[in-house]
């Protein structure tokens, strides 16, 4: 029992500001890891995928998020008109955000 109050005692003298100082500074190495490994390769993915979308063109092939293959007809804002399949009448507008893939076409 001594032996509990002695601790108690002892964590009552220690010094509270140096406590909070190291408790911030804990908080500050923990939020920095996280961002370093959660937030920064995720915005360095969006990034990448934005390029990717600057370079679509009409004509292109492209992989949506759903597997789908297709080929781009028309692109306006945020839209894309894709052909899917050889069925010439299978036009489908979907969100640019849901391609994956882009694979050019050679013009030759």
């Amino acid at each position: 029992m001594s032996l509990i109050v002695l601790s108690g005692q002892a964590a009552g003298t220690q010094n509270a500001g140096g406590s909070i100082m190291t408790m911030i500074v804990l908080y500050a190495v923990i939020i920095g890891i996280f961002w370093f490994f959660a937030i920064r390769p995720q915005n360095k993915q969006k990034q990448e995928h934005e390029a990717l979308l600057s370079t679509l063109e009409v004509g292109d092939s492209i992989l949506t998020t759903s597997g789908f293959f297709g080929v781009v007809i028309d692109i306006k804002e945020e839209v894309v008109i894709v052909e899917f399949g050889s069925n010439k009448n299978c036009r489908i507008p979907m969100k640019k955000e849901n391609i994956l893939e882009i694979d050019k076409q050679s013009n030759e």
